[in-house]
């Protein structure tokens, strides 16, 4: 039965039945009735041919199935159909309804075939895709129960760490304590140190003086006991002057070291005082530097020209009573180092302020009144003053505006142009020992710096008329003879 069955699905019977009865439609019309007849018959016979083979397949699965199997169906289906097929008159039911029955049934056996192969496709899909699913679900669940193993055993290590931190984190904080607090203990001995030391110098330097000072009481009181004390004398200064230095010889480094620091502390702290001072009434900053700069410098001019006068007083009074064995000059230095309080400061900061004044450089008239740092011309001129006494004695670099631009003796400010190489305006000036630069100046270097010197003024910087100054200076200074009747 299957090989008749295949040999009938390989020979496609249906398939050229309906191929026939195509063609036949298309030429219907155009055959004669002889051609239509025949090809009426040749379909009969082609339909019949294919019954035959159908009965044969219901023959021989009707004998697979035994003398019972198959009965009920034969009953049901083909009996009543045979009987049906010669009983029923031709007129109840046309050929074409028949021919569109069947049509339908093969339609709906064709498409019942197709949604069944469809439905089992899907469901074979569902089914993989339910499989690969559930293998991804069991892959994740063991992934997950290792990731929680493993946070379980990081917990656990994080736990054991953060303790351990904490107990290291106390006891760094502890010996932190403790290394402050012996910072602290070592801070205040090495404060303590410091001001014995400086006690040990000052000590040493009173030391030296008071020997020098009993060095020269000695060699009066054997000049005092000499038959001939005109020669003993000649004879005896010599060796004494370079054995006994003066006062002020002994502390020269001292006072050089704690002038230069005077000095620095100048320009670190009272002159971002003023600056901070004259913002509050000029808004131009390039102004105020320009001001204080010339402040400094005119302070300086005044302090010399008052140490001059001074030292020209102090030696006039003491030409007449000076007798041991150190020189003029040097014991008049020695007793300006002694009596710097004698220095009339006010006179000099009266002097620079009109000075600054009629200086065209900061503007003329004055945009605001120099008075308001007075307190720092009068430290300059005090530092000025006592940087004479040294030996040699402490300057200012000459400066002035559209100059061309020193490493050695001034830094650039923050706001200059690096590659500028002239000086626009200065903002402190350098400190001078001979031809050293012992502190750097401050200075702006912009292009077009020497246009800019130009519209303001090319003279450098310079005090007042020195002749004039002086004159103040006499009519406010006290006559030699009255210096030396309250001091010596």
């Amino acid at each position: 039965m299957a090989d008749t069955l295949r040999r009938l699905v390989n020979s496609s019977p249906y398939g050229v039945l309906q191929d026939k009865l195509e063609a036949w439609y298309k030429d219907y019309h155009v055959f004669s009735c002889d051609q239509n007849l025949n090809r009426c018959c040749e379909l009969v016979e082609l339909t019949s041919k294919i019954q035959g083979q159908l009965f044969t397949i219901l023959n021989l699965t009707a004998q697979e199935g035994g003398h019972y199997s198959g009965v009920d169906t034969l009953k049901s289906r083909l009996l009543p159909w045979l009987g049906s097929c010669f009983t029923i008159a031709a007129s109840s039911v046309s050929s074409d309804t028949s021919l569109s029955l069947i049509q339908e049934s093969m339609e709906k056996d064709r498409k019942i075939r197709e949604l069944s192969s469809a439905h089992e496709s899907d469901l074979q899909k569902i089914e993989d895709r339910l499989c690969s699913t559930r293998i991804e679900l069991d892959t994740v669940k063991q992934e997950l129960a290792d990731t929680q193993i493993e946070l379980d055993s990081t917990k656990n290590k994080s736990a054991t760490t953060l303790l351990a931190t904490e107990d290291e984190i106390l006891h760094l904080k502890a010996e932190l304590r403790v290394a402050q607090d012996q910072v602290d203990l070592y801070k205040r001995k090495l404060d303590v140190l410091d001001d014995y030391e400086r006690q040990v110098r000052i000590l040493r330097d009173e030391v030296s003086f008071l020997t020098a000072e009993k060095t020269v009481l000695q060699e009066r009181l054997v000049r005092s006991r000499s038959p001939s004390p005109l020669p003993r004398r000649s004879r005896s200064v010599s060796p004494v002057r370079g054995e006994s230095p003066t006062r002020a010889q002994l502390t020269s480094s001292s006072r050089h070291a704690r002038l230069v620091s005077r000095f620095s502390d100048l320009y670190a702290t009272e002159r971002l005082e003023s600056q901070s001072l004259l913002r509050k009434y000029i808004d131009d900053l390039e102004t105020v530097q320009r001001i204080l700069f010339i402040a400094v410098m005119e302070s300086f001019q005044a302090a010399k020209l008052a140490y001059r006068q001074f030292k020209s007083r102090v030696r006039k009074t003491l030409s007449s009573t000076h007798i041991g064995p150190e020189s003029l000059e040097d014991a008049v230095v020695d007793y300006i180092v002694r009596n710097l309080d004698l220095y009339d400061v006010q006179t000099s900061v009266n002097d620079v302020i009109t000075t600054m004044n009629v200086n065209p450089r900061i503007s003329f008239p004055p945009e605001v009144d120099f008075v308001l740092i007075s307190s720092f011309i009068r430290e300059a001129c005090r530092i000025a003053f006592a940087m004479q006494t040294l030996d040699p004695p402490l300057d200012l670099a000459f400066s002035s505006d559209g100059e061309l631009y020193s490493d050695v003796k001034y830094r650039r400010s923050f706001d200059s142009e690096f590659t500028a190489p002239l000086v626009a305006y200065h903002v402190w000036p350098a400190l001078l020992e001979g031809d050293a630069v012992i502190l750097k100046g401050e200075a702006v270097t912009r292009r077009g710096a020497l246009w800019r010197s130009r519209s303001r003024s090319s003279s450098p910087v310079r005090s007042g008329s020195p002749s004039r100054t002086f004159m103040q200076s006499r009519s406010r200074s006290p006559s030699p003879g009255r210096l030396s009747s309250n001091r010596l």
